[in-house]
């Protein structure tokens, strides 16, 4: 199993500065050098020099069909080999599912009725039969079966304290959708912090036992108090539903059974994405559905567990890293370079410390699964280093894991700029969170440091 300390794919645009990048086959260089001869000579040497690369080329064209090549390798797609060969340079097929995802989890943020002085404040705005099509997304072929809501057990307003907020939905893939994919897809989209409750959840950094699995079997396994906090915590006023957890649960495990039986010879798959926030619940969710074994249909089949988390930060020890892998849960982690919150909580003690800290031993925070590396920011708008919107179109335009380059820039220091601008903003307590909501995605998770 591959470390997360380790694996830092780096691919540049157009993938110019790949190391694994195969060299140009002969026959393109010849039709280079014959630039000077006719039209018509040239196409000819065009069209045999397409023919002679396309062997070293056929892993990235698998089929000239995408919704074909995701049918023929989901698998690979979902991590079943680590995402090995298929990410330095960035497969086209990975790309585009990846980018996918990432609009699912988007379609959160278009919904939620952030007005407080509507009657659906911190709720979806729509009914879940519109709200993929609402959102923008109406071709996404899938169909929302249960909206999920989490209340933090955290100090806050009397407005706000034990109140409930809409955090995302779960999904399932329609027979023409499964039909492109080639199986059967469950999902979960969360969205990053939001609620000044959720805030407050984010700033209780100390580990914690998850005590997750029904037998207590793993005491050393800890996560991040607040995340657990969101997790777990259900309000009386909640109207039954249970905690975020309970929710989740209920339905995934409600799907996957009834998925099995009503479908016994479709392959299936569980598919966690999540922002910010959003892929912290996400990761625990994948730990939490394994460790209890929720992930196996009627026949007692296990179903894979994938979790794609943009924007993430980390969520627990080593311990509960080693047990995820042991249990098969598969993480991409799409991280922007230049992003604090992939960095946090951990940010001095964490699976990269080394030297005197490193001496002082006790658990660190430890990244999960495999990390998709990309590099963007814009010095007119320090927030985007951290937005959803930009993560899913820097995904798209394949700005992956490019150094920082500030002499290209044209203004030398552009990161350090950056980070001058945040800390003013950061000066005085009052009127750092209001600089930082003006930020954007960026501060939907700062609140770990």
């Amino acid at each position: 199993m591959a470390s997360t300390s380790t694996i830092q794919p780096r691919c540049s645009l157009h993938h110019a500065t790949s190391s694994r990048r195969p060299k140009p086959c002969r026959a393109r260089v010849a039709v280079a050098a014959a630039a000077t001869v006719s039209a018509a000579a040239t196409a000819v040497a065009t069209a045999a020099a397409e023919r002679a690369c396309a062997p070293a080329a056929s892993v990235a064209r698998a089929s000239t069909g995408r919704t074909a090549s995701v049918a023929s390798m989901w698998r690979q797609v979902q991590g079943s080999h680590d995402w090995d060969g298929l990410l330095q340079p960035l497969h086209p097929v990975v790309r585009d599912e990846v980018a996918r995802y990432g609009e699912l989890v988007g379609a959160c943020y278009k919904v939620l009725d952030m007005d407080p002085s509507s009657a659906r404040h911190m709720c979806c705005k729509y009914g879940k039969e519109s709200v993929l099509e609402e959102a923008g997304v109406a071709g996404a072929g899938y169909e929302v079966t249960r909206y999920i809501y989490a209340t933090p057990d955290v100090a806050g307003p009397p407005s706000t304290s034990g109140r409930s907020s809409w955090v995302g939905y779960v999904a399932v893939s329609t027979d023409e959708m499964t039909r492109r994919l080639g199986r059967r897809d469950v999902l979960v989209s969360l969205r990053g912090t939001v609620t000044q409750a959720e805030w407050a959840a984010n700033l209780m950094s100390a580990l914690e036992p998850a005590r997750l699995d029904a037998r207590g079997a793993h005491p050393d396994v800890k996560v991040e108090s607040g995340f657990l906090n969101i997790y777990t915590s259900s309000a009386e006023s909640a109207g039954g539903m249970g905690s975020c957890r309970d929710q989740l649960l209920r339905e995934v495990s409600r799907l996957v059974t009834s998925l099995s039986r009503d479908h016994p010879r479709e392959d299936m798959s569980v598919t966690l994405a999540g922002h910010s926030m959003g892929s912290a619940l996400a990761t625990l969710l994948g730990y939490d559905l394994a460790e209890l074994g929720l992930n196996r249909e009627a026949s007692g089949r296990r179903v894979p567990v994938t979790v794609f988390s943009f924007g993430g930060p980390r969520v627990g020890n080593a311990a509960f890293k080693d047990r995820c892998d042991e249990l098969g849960v598969k993480v991409l982690r799409v991280a922007n370079v230049r992003d604090p919150v992939t960095m946090l909580p951990g940010a001095l003690l964490n699976e990269g410390t080394r030297g005197l800290l490193a001496a002082w031993g006790g658990d660190r925070y430890t990244h999960v699964g495999v990390e998709l590396a990309l590099d963007f920011l814009r010095l007119r708008d320090p927030g985007s280093v951290h937005d959803l919107g930009t993560y899913v179109s820097s995904i798209k335009t394949e700005t992956c894991g490019k150094e920082p380059n500030a002499a290209a820039d044209g203004r030398g220091g552009v990161l350090a700029k950056a980070v001058e601008f945040v800390e003013g903003q950061r000066a005085a307590a009052s009127a750092w969170k209001e600089a930082a909501l003006q930020m954007g995605g960026l501060v939907q998770t700062l609140g770990l440091i």
